[in-house]
């Protein structure tokens, strides 16, 4: 699973055009639930329902509190799947590996 980084909004919109199976993973620095999901992708990354799949991380601290807030996001973390530049799913809080194959299972 390749893994790139938004350093901007722009940055995510470019993702979502370029990448077909897109996990947009939302997070932030001070979030402990966000620092244990980081340890369920890498798990994950391995799995093979992630071959192919793109990971984008972005972080509030960089692409900024109003993005966030414009796209609905309601806490941190959360994860979106997009598919060919459309969100499929939004899956808040803590996801464990099995709930992510599972996810990207039934969505690609």
């Amino acid at each position: 699973m390749q893994t790139l980084h938004a350093a901007s909004p722009d940055d995510w919109r470019a993702a979502i055009s370029a990448h077909p199976r897109l996990l947009v993973d939302y997070y932030k620095d001070d979030c402990p639930a966000c620092r244990m999901l980081d340890l369920s992708l890498q798990r994950f990354a391995g799995e093979p329902a992630a071959a192919g799949l793109v990971l984008l991380g972005a972080r509030l601290e960089t692409v900024g509190e109003a993005f966030f807030r414009e796209l609905g996001l309601r806490q941190t973390p959360t994860l979106a799947l997009f598919r060919d530049g459309v969100e499929v799913a939004r899956l808040p809080g803590f996801q464990s590996p099995a709930q992510l194959a599972a996810a990207v299972s039934a969505h690609f």
